[in-house]
């Protein structure tokens, strides 16, 4: 088992957010939706817990005024030329425009927040499963942010919601060497990939999706109020095909089958009361959750499952609300989030989240 790592967290997101109410507005337009299709969000999109979110493609910010039109010239409503929206090629082309500056920024907050000097990082790891290509974003930040270029760097790539877990997992596994000084940065544009279908499975995937980006500083040594345990994985069975994420023509496409929450329901619970019996620990005696909130159903699921007080996801709804589903770095964003608001907080915290496969990571997070 690897050693216990200190880190310390830090958040970015783009500066222009739209109000809920305009993003259905948006999907209405871009799907020339009929009828039943706008009947389809009039329903989903309040209901999926979600007030504002951040998109890089905002050329204004419109949280003022939840009435106006909510313009991404990014995009063009769907016609019998152009079904489907901009192809794959011109959606990573934006984010490799716009992802590196969000990452960026992330990644200074977090080395000025944990007073690490920059040369002094030994490790760089990357996390994104909405933009791919080499030379990557690693590369960028190296330059931006003055890196060495002996930096170690290694990329996680396409692993969904829970990527920021595995990033800490490898993190945790260079650190066990004390001289070794990680830099994790999880940047996610998941606006670029609006998907044009028109059924319900899209529609609600449209409701909940948003951009924003998370580093971590990891090392031996005390460095933040958190300190990563260990970490765990489970593939929950028969569920491979419940959720999946895939490169598609017209950007990468999301589905995600109603087994998702039951298949929680099923087997969270025997799984992570026999996780934490190896750290000789029970469910009555995690202080507080961080749940990846992949949509109100989900974080609705896992309260069943553990049959915890309905506060005790509040953090995880309430980063839902004020920021969308933000894929990888969401996670990070609640664990920041319990560190800001709960300053008494003191003892285990269990991190979870959801992803393809249908596979469930965890992360034991002491809070000190």
């Amino acid at each position: 088992m690897s050693e216990a790592c200190s880190f310390q967290l830090a958040t970015a997101v783009p500066p222009r957010r739209f109000h809920q109410t305009q993003a259905a507005g948006l999907a209405r337009s871009l799907l020339r939706a009929d009828d039943l299709v706008s009947s389809a969000i009039g329903d989903f999109f309040p209901r999926a817990g979600v007030d504002f979110r951040s998109s890089v493609l905002l050329l204004q910010d419109h949280r003022d005024d939840p009435g106006s039109e909510l313009r991404q010239d990014f995009y063009l409503p769907a016609t019998e030329c152009n079904l489907h929206g901009p192809t794959t090629e011109a959606r990573l082309r934006a984010f490799f425009t716009h992802a590196p500056g969000l990452a960026h920024e992330a990644a200074a907050k977090a080395l000025a927040l944990s007073g690490t000097p920059v040369r002094s990082c030994t490790h760089l790891i990357t996390v994104s499963c909405t933009g791919t290509g080499a030379p990557g974003v690693e590369f960028t930040l190296i330059e931006s942010l003055g890196l060495r270029p002996d930096i170690a760097r290694t990329n996680i790539g396409f692993m969904g919601c829970h990527g920021a877990i595995n990033g800490l997992r490898v993190a945790q596994a260079f650190a066990a060497d004390p001289d070794v000084r990680v830099l994790l940065v999880c940047v996610e544009l998941c606006t670029l990939h609006f998907p044009y279908a028109r059924d319900v499975g899209t529609i609600v995937t449209n409701a909940l999706f948003a951009d924003g980006a998370a580093a971590a500083v990891i090392q031996r040594a005390p460095v933040g109020r958190m300190r990563l345990v260990r970490t765990g994985s489970s593939v929950l069975p028969d569920s491979a095909r419940d959720m999946t994420w895939t490169v598609g023509d017209h950007g990468f496409v999301m589905t995600l089958s109603k087994r998702v929450p039951e298949l929680i329901q099923s087997h969270l619970r025997a799984w992570l009361e026999g996780w934490l019996a190896e750290s000789e620990l029970e469910l009555g005696q995690i202080r507080g959750w961080a749940v990846h909130p992949g949509g109100p159903k989900i974080l609705d699921a896992v309260t069943h499952a553990l049959e915890l007080p309905e506060t005790a996801l509040a953090a995880s709804h309430e980063v839902l609300r004020e920021h969308g589903n933000m894929s990888s770095p969401t996670v990070m964003f609640i664990l920041a989030r319990l560190e800001a608001t709960s300053p008494t907080l003191r003892g285990p915290v269990v991190a979870l989240a959801f992803g393809p496969g249908l596979v469930v990571e965890a992360a034991l997070v002491q809070f000190a």
